[in-house]
């Protein structure tokens, strides 16, 4: 029989395959998405929240383009908040608890409208390669064996998460899965190695599950949401769905006792896990062991979905034996009589040293082979998503014979996400920080939409609807900053000033100057904190923008200077083999991503630019 011809296969239907398998769809382009079950589609197996600190300026930011992810939490989020709301514009960044359930059927069923998309249920075996260029992959047969169905492809993005080689650990029993209940991809893992691939391993974590019926909540102190929700989605007017409130509560000198009394038979610690985990999302046990002189840690119980019964213990991921966790659990005050559900895991995972991809996310040396979301070494959803909705785009783009889509460091966070981890490579599992964007006061969240819609419009992945919407957004920004400059308004003190002069001043808003005389600004209908915000900053920020822009700039002059790939380090007079060998093994594009190389020198560079430049 005659194999299944796609243009692109996606392996993987979490929030990276979910995206990549939408975006190549709706770039024309036909698709099978390879899963073992539609009904695990967009999973979440950790923490059942979207966004926070930096991962919701991804959000706002693979939306903007075109994506999934903020549409879905606002559709399904059940309770919103936006942080840092005292601290600037630069890191405001939105976060929601999602309806777990109801977030993973929104997806199927988003995913289910697309026309150009063929669900494939079954497990891949391995890619198929030929003279260095992908041609498709090979699914096992019924009973779990190599050999089964292939299908053909000009491009493929692996999208595996934490399956591949995958291996759960409860205390010292140890389980082959890629998450609890799922088995691991193992001829996957070692068909990608063949490849030459450089692999890692890593780690990563979960909590007790508890039964929402067995908590006395009175006993907590609650955690609402905003009373106001401000969406993902530049699609979204208004959050109408019912909101639910969290509780929280900390731990205690016994709950530490009792850990560092079992910590022998925790896998973190006994040898039994080699993985590294990640720095910023602990588990309890190096919370109480690398940090002995804090006498308590904060935890949220944050419910799983309106109607469900599952709790989620945030804050309380572990992987020593069943029994002690469920002792831990009851040792914390008001969770006595709590029923566990489910205990937390541990996970280890094989992943690719991202340093061999390059930006947009296709392998060096295999044409057509493109790897998103976990399996590059990050963590967390919107990390992953945002590596989905780029190589979707570029493996659409490579089966066209079409320019590539980069994002540089100064256009996005879903730039600065590329750029290091093709860069500096993952020595931990990489969570995106705003401390990461060296411009991040042009990368907020407000003004996603303005930086990236045209780019998601350009590349074909913003319809109609949308791009009428983004229209009408700009022209009122474009208009409201025109009336602003031109505007002379009274102050508190009586004087009288330009308005955007006046907000230059600490303590002016710009709310507050359209409610005096002679300021008429043009405000949507549930946009107007969006509008306002994206104005504001422009003139209140002036000095700051108008600097970072002409940082941008010097960048920039170094930043295309592009090294041609097959450039030979070997040799280059002056330059020592180490930095040769730092060099061959990232393969940076263009000057300004070498000087980002960690432990390569700027002269280095310079000695490479001299040569290019020749």
């Amino acid at each position: 029989m005659r194999p299944q011809r796609f243009d692109v296969i996606v392996v993987g239907a979490g929030h990276a395959g979910v995206e990549a398998a939408r975006a190549a769809a709706r770039m024309g382009r036909r698709v099978g998405l390879c899963t073992l079950s539609n009904a695990t589609v967009a999973h979440m197996p950790c923490n059942p929240a979207i966004g926070g600190t930096a991962k919701g300026h991804l959000v706002r930011e693979i939306d903007a383009l075109g994506g999934l992810m903020g549409e879905a939490i606002d559709a399904t989020g059940i309770q919103f908040k936006l942080l840092n709301r005292s601290r600037g514009p630069a890191v405001r960044s939105p976060r929601a608890q999602a309806d777990k359930r109801r977030y993973g059927e929104w997806v199927a069923d988003a995913l289910a409208r697309e026309e150009r998309i063929t669900w494939i249920l079954g497990r891949v075996s391995r890619v198929t390669v030929r003279a260095d260029r992908v041609t498709g992959v090979e699914l096992e047969t019924a009973s779990g064996e190599a050999g089964g169905e292939r299908l053909e492809s000009r491009a493929v993005v692996v999208t595996t998460g934490t399956f591949l080689n995958g291996l759960v650990h409860v205390g010292e029993r140890r389980t082959p899965a890629g998450r609890a209940g799922e088995p691991p991809s193992r001829r996957l893992a070692e068909s990608l190695k063949a490849l030459g691939l450089p692999w890692g391993r890593l780690k990563t974590g979960t909590p007790p599950r508890l039964d929402r019926r067995s908590i006395d909540f009175s006993r907590f102190a609650e955690a609402p949401g905003d009373e106001a929700p401000v969406p993902f989605s530049f699609m979204t007017p208004a959050i109408e769905r019912r909101q639910i409130v969290c509780h929280q509560l900390h731990t205690t000198e016994r709950v530490h006792d009792m850990v560092r009394d079992n910590i022998a038979r925790s896998p973190l610690y006994n040898g039994r896990i080699e993985g590294i985990g990640p720095r910023y999302c602990p588990s309890l046990e190096d919370k109480v062991m690398r940090f002995p002189h804090r006498e308590r840690h904060h935890i949220v119980l944050e419910p799983e979905g309106i109607d469900v019964d599952e709790v989620y213990v945030n804050g309380y991921s572990m992987s020593l034996p069943a029994e002690v966790q469920e002792a831990l659990v009851h040792a914390l005050p008001g969770l006595e009589g709590a029923v566990v559900l489910r205990p937390g895991y541990a996970v280890e995972y094989d992943f690719v040293q991202p340093t061999a991809l390059n930006r947009t996310y296709e392998a060096a040396g295999v044409a057509g082979l493109f790897l998103a979301g976990q399996v590059n070494g990050t963590s967390g959803y919107e990390e992953a998503a945002g590596q989905g909705i780029v190589a979707g785009i570029n493996a659409a783009r490579a089966v066209a014979g079409e320019e590539p889509f980069v994002l540089g460091r100064d256009e996005a966070y879903l730039g600065v996400l590329a750029d290091d981890l093709t860069t500096r490579g993952c020595l931990e599992p990489y969570r995106m920080f705003t401390s990461r964007a060296e411009y991040r006061l042009l990368l907020r969240i407000d003004n996603a939409d303005l930086r990236l819609t045209e780019r998601g419009r350009e590349a074909g992945l913003v319809d109609d609807r949308r791009w009428a919407r983004f229209e009408g957004r700009r022209g009122r920004y474009e208009e409201n900053v025109r009336r602003v400059s031109g505007t002379t308004v009274t102050l508190a003190d009586g004087t009288r000033a330009r308005a955007g002069q006046a907000l230059r001043r600490p303590d002016a808003e710009l709310e507050q100057l359209t409610r005096g005389d002679g300021l008429d600004l043009e405000l949507a209908d549930g946009e107007e904190q969006a509008d306002l915000w994206s104005v504001e900053t422009h003139f209140k920020y002036a000095g700051y923008l108008e600097r970072q822009q002409a940082a941008i700039e010097r960048a920039r002059r170094m930043e295309d200077r592009r090294i041609p790939s097959g450039f030979r380090y070997e040799g280059l007079p002056g330059l020592s083999r180490e930095m040769a060998e730092r060099l061959t093994e990232v393969r940076p594009e263009t000057l300004g991503q070498a000087l980002r190389i960690p432990g390569v020198t700027p002269v280095a560079v310079a000695l490479v630019g001299a040569r290019v430049g020749a």
